[in-house]
């Protein structure tokens, strides 16, 4: 059975021409909703009502204008009422989230596995644009998501109730553990409760594995970005904040696509 699997998953995944572009279209306009959850969410606002309207002269923006990726190329990156500037992040959210589509659909075909780990991406990409924006994690997606993706028994083969249970458990205890730490030597706070919430979100999705691969390539691409950040910041008095979030966020995606294979290299190369 498992060999009949395989192989119809393969002859999926081969043909990809148009389930390809179906997945990049479906995935760009779902990143057109995640701009409006990115916008309003930290405003408190409806994700709902109204529609979608312009943030500087706030006119509501015609569904023929709304169009993914297309209708900011077409208006050149300006609003057709008032000619104000548009953020090229819009579009390349879309577009973002519409290659991670592809990439699913690539990895997983059209089966509940690339469905499940699609909205997991999604509100992973909400959250670390929320996190870059305003240094803050909402509690209204990372609290509501761990219940939502300890259902991963269900949809992910390798998954069990125990091993999700388990990964809320490390996840929020160990970054948990580290603030605590952290605090007991400082005397202040190094680490938000909206990156403990979040942790163990992802180990309600990933289990214990995913939690510690998070945790290790995150604090990678942190420490990383945190050295550019410094070099590029040692002549000005301008100070920057770096959230965790989006770092964390990347390290789970990075799992979702790569952890199995970099996990076996990793013990390979320990264990000659």
């Amino acid at each position: 059975m498992l060999i009949i699997y395989k192989e119809c998953e393969n002859t999926m995944a081969d043909y990809m021409p148009f389930p390809g572009w179906f997945a990049f279209i479906v995935g760009a306009c779902i990143g057109s909703f995640l701009n409006v959850c990115i916008y309003r969410i930290p405003e408190n606002r409806s994700i709902v009502s109204p529609g979608s309207f312009c943030p500087n002269c706030q006119n509501s923006i015609p569904f023929y204008l709304n169009i993914p990726i297309l209708s900011y190329i077409f208006l050149k990156g300006r609003c057709k009422f008032c000619q104000g500037s548009i953020s090229i992040r819009y579009p390349l959210i879309e577009a973002l989230t519409g290659i991670f589509a592809v990439l699913l659909a690539l990895k997983f075909s059209l089966t509940p596995a690339a469905v499940y780990w699609f909205v997991f991406i999604s509100v992973l990409i909400t959250i670390s644009f929320i996190d870059l924006d305003y240094q803050i994690i909402p509690d209204r997606i990372s609290i509501p998501g761990i219940f939502i993706f300890s259902s991963s028994f269900y949809f992910l083969p390798e998954m069990t109730l125990f091993q999700s249970f388990a990964g809320i458990l490390t996840g929020g205890g160990l970054l948990y553990a580290v603030a605590a730490f952290y605090y007991l030597l400082r005397k202040q706070e190094g680490m938000g409760g909206g990156d403990i919430k979040l942790l163990a979100m992802i180990g309600a999705a990933t289990g214990i594995k995913g939690v510690l691969f998070t945790v290790f390539t995150g604090s990678l691409l942190g420490t990383f970005i945190g050295i550019l950040t410094l070099l590029y910041t040692k002549n000005s008095d301008t100070k920057f904040r770096i959230p965790f979030g989006p770092f964390l966020s990347a390290g789970a995606i990075l799992y979702i696509f790569l952890g199995d294979g970099l996990i076996q290299w990793y013990v390979g190369m320990i264990s000659r």
